[in-house]
Formats: structure tokens, C-alpha cells, sequence
């Protein structure tokens, strides 16, 4: 099937943009551009949670089947004080607790970074009552016939599950948690750091060559882990929305670091962002992960009363809607310095892509590799495998003998 010409001349224009952008960096995107050095697909939370329970070791094992380079465990802490794997310390939106008699008299309120929440929180289950647990689809439009199957796995097993893996799937597979609010996990004595590093030490993979890298979106403990180990961090960039025109809305909670508000720092999320902020993010991180729409943004097609309109048609206001803009230069900025950029979340439903895409998931993932990502984080990893597969066939002129002519194809996840 071919692609449609405005996805064409959108594509062209990209390629332009970025050509004039950064110059001086041709040599190192180039080198992105092979498949020994090409972006790498991160599991977000498994990378298959597109079909499966997230943060279960199914989930995970599919994502790695279906290519992923990197698994990203959430980490969360439970009240005996091992790391397990969840989106949130809130358990109720992806295990079926709340059906569970035996733990009724567990759910409260708490105050999570600002916010009154209600729920389940790990912090008050030990690691044998969270076995007892089983892990829900928390998106509501995707298969939910896998509920109630799965366990919740520790840290612990997801290493174990990615050495194993490794050895046959014979590559190289890591991991890539994130810590889940750690001024939170502080707050209520379980602070989330050394216990990772004590973790990823027994495990021989606390060391700068280990296929690990650490990520957050606040900064101080980031800053602390910068002192405690040599494992490659990654600075991770919020906001809450994208406005109509395009620009990003910042409205609490998710308009700056949870670590700045606690400490009164002035400042966005978007801060990070500039040459200065970059800047800054250099003296303790080895790259960022950025809210995608900060590396291409779109607009809505039409606009009325401030609001976008339904131009589809289909009765809903949603990306379909959105067209794409010219690329920002945070990708550029951000080589410049030796920052790595891992952008996130890529889906595949067709409510999540810019009408730019024109319904098609590999087409986002080619725009996002065009634009110069050194990986990206994907509930899908095959669509997302399958894009690179397709992007390195434009660019590398020995991929395509490769791809034929062997099992896969050598790149290097250092």
C-alpha cells in the first residue's frame, strides 16, 4: 500500500527541517541511521501491554517475542520494602484488589504528589499479600479477557526473566526502570534508590556497561543517583495536555517536577527543555525522555470557541482531529550536548494518532525515527520493530542484506 502523498510531503518537509537544524551533528546522525546503531525500541511498561496486562511477566516476555530492546518495570515499594512492578503505588486501576474481601478495610485516601488519592497502595501490603494479587488491563478499550491470570511481579524476577531471555533469544535485552514517585516513596520511609541499586548490584548490572538505564521525572533523586552509580539515567519531561494551537498546557500536577513544588523551585517541565536546561540535565542525566508532542507537536485542523473541532466526523474530539507542525529543535539541542532523546508513549489505537498518520502506527514511529530519536517507548513493539525494520532500509544500504541473509541483525544497546 502506498503512502499517502500529504504523509509524503509532511515526511519531506521533516527530513528538510531537521537537515537545516543541526548540521554540525550530521556525522552522529548518521551513525543513528545504521543498524548497529539504531534507535532502540523500550517495552513501555513491557512493551505488549498494547495486548496483555502491564507490569506482569507475560507481558514482558511477549514484549520481548515481539522485539523490544529494553523492558520497563514502574517501581513501586511494598511495605516489607521490595521493588515490584506497577504504574502507580494506587494499585486499584491494574489488579483486581478491590474485589478482593480479604484487603476491603485497605482502601484510604492519601495525598500522591499534591493530590488526594484513593485506593490501594502497595506501601500497605507486604510482597506475599501483593502475590495474591492479579494484574487488570487498565485501558478500558483493550482486551480484557486476560484478567485476573497474571501475578505482579518483583524487580528481582523482571532481571532474572531479561538475563534469561537473553541467553535465548541470544541478544541483548535490558531494562529500563523508572522510579515512581520517589519524593512520595521519601515521605513514607521507603525511599525507592538504594533499593534499586541494591538490586541491580546483586545482580552484577550496577556498572556503566549493564544494559540498564534509570529514569524519573523528578530531579533530585536523580542528582542522588548521579553519586551512588555510573548506570545511565534519564531525565523524563511532563506536561498535561497539548493545547488547540499546538503549545503544551502545564496544569497542576504535571507542570513541573514534583521535587521542585516540595522545594519551591520555580520553573516548568518545559525548562528542562532549553539550551540552559539541557544544560543543566547534562551535569547529572545522560539523556531525556520527553512527552513526544515536545519533539513534534500538532494543532487542530479547526479551532471554534477556543476548542478543537470534530472534523472527522465520528461524534469525538481526539488526535484524529490534530494535524502535525514542523519539528521542534530539542532533538538537535539535545545531540549537541551528548544527550540521548527517548521519547514517549507510542501507541497504535486509532484515536492516538495525528490525522498527519493518516490511521497508520508505522508512520508516526518512521517521523519520530526521521526526527533523529536515539529510541522511543512503545506499548506495541512489534508495530514499533517493524517501522525501524522499514526506516533502515531508507538509510543503511547493508540492512537489507542483513535482514535477509541472517537470524537478526547486530546492533549495539551499549
Amino acid at each position: 500500500m502506498n503512502r499517502p502523498k500529504s504523509l509524503c510531503s509532511a515526511l519531506l518537509a521533516l527530513g528538510l527541517l531537521l537537515t537545516a537544524a543541526a548540521p554540525a551533528a550530521a556525522h552522529d546522525e548518521g551513525a543513528r541511521r545504521r543498524a548497529d546503531n539504531a534507535p532502540l525500541v523500550i517495552g513501555h511498561r513491557g512493551g505488549a501491554n498494547g495486548y496483555l496486562p502491564e507490569h506482569t511477566l507475560e507481558a514482558y516476555a511477549l514484549g520481548i517475542e515481539l522485539g523490544a530492546d529494553y523492558i520497563e518495570p514502574d517501581l513501586v515499594a511494598t511495605k516489607d520494602g521490595h521493588l515490584i512492578a506497577r504504574h502507580e503505588p494506587n494499585l486499584i486501576a491494574t489488579t483486581n484488589v478491590k474485589s478482593l474481601p480479604q484487603f476491603a478495610d485497605r482502601r484510604k485516601t492519601v495525598m500522591l504528589d499534591g493530590v488526594a488519592t484513593e485506593g490501594f497502595f502497595a506501601s500497605d501490603f507486604t510482597l506475599a499479600e501483593i502475590k495474591q494479587l492479579r494484574a487488570v488491563q487498565s485501558f478500558p478499550e483493550r482486551d480484557q479477557s486476560f484478567n485476573g491470570k497474571f501475578q505482579i511481579p518483583t524487580l528481582v524476577e523482571v532481571i532474572e526473566l531479561a538475563k534469561r531471555k537473553s541467553r535465548e533469544e541470544d541478544r541483548r535485552i535490558g531494562i529500563y526502570p523508572e522510579t515512581k514517585h520517589p519524593t512520595y516513596h521519601q515521605s513514607i520511609g521507603l525511599p525507592l534508590e538504594d533499593r534499586l541499586l541494591g538490586v541491580l548490584s546483586r545482580a552484577g548490572w550496577n556498572h556503566r556497561n549493564a544494559p540498564v538505564f534509570i529514569q524519573s521525572f523528578e530531579t533530585a533523586n536523580l542528582r542522588y543517583l548521579r553519586t551512588k552509580t555510573s548506570v545511565r539515567l534519564i531525565q523524563l519531561v511532563d506536561a498535561n495536555d497539548v493545547k488547540p494551537d499546538g503549545s503544551l498546557d502545564f496544569s497542576k500536577p504535571y507542570d513541573k517536577p514534583y521535587d521542585w513544588v516540595v522545594s519551591n523551585r520555580d520553573g516548568l517541565f518545559a525548562d528542562l527543555l532549553t539550551p540552559r536546561g539541557l544544560q543543566e540535565v547534562k551535569g547529572y542525566a545522560d539523556g531525556i525522555g520527553p512527552w513526544k508532542p515536545y519533539l513534534i507537536p500538532s494543532a487542530c485542523k479547526s479551532v471554534q470557541n477556543g476548542a478543537c473541532v470534530d472534523v472527522t466526523g465520528d461524534g469525538v474530539v481526539d488526535e484524529r482531529d490534530r494535524v502535525l507542525l514542523p519539528p521542534t529543535n530539542v532533538i538537535a539541542n539535545a545531540h549537541k550536548l551528548g544527550l540521548l532523546v527517548h521519547p514517549y508513549t507510542f501507541r497504535s489505537e486509532q484515536k492516538r494518532l495525528t490525522g498527519s498518520f493518516e490511521g497508520n502506527p508505522v508512520n508516526e514511529y518512521l517521523a519520530f525515527y526521521e526526527a533523529g530519536v536515539d529510541g522511543l517507548f512503545s506499548d506495541f513493539a512489534d508495530t514499533a520493530v517493524a517501522a525501524r525494520a522499514i526506516f533502515l532500509l531508507k538509510h543503511d544500504p547493508d540492512y537489507a542484506r542483513c535482514l535477509v541473509n541472517a537470524r537478526r541483525c547486530e546492533r549495539n544497546n551499549d
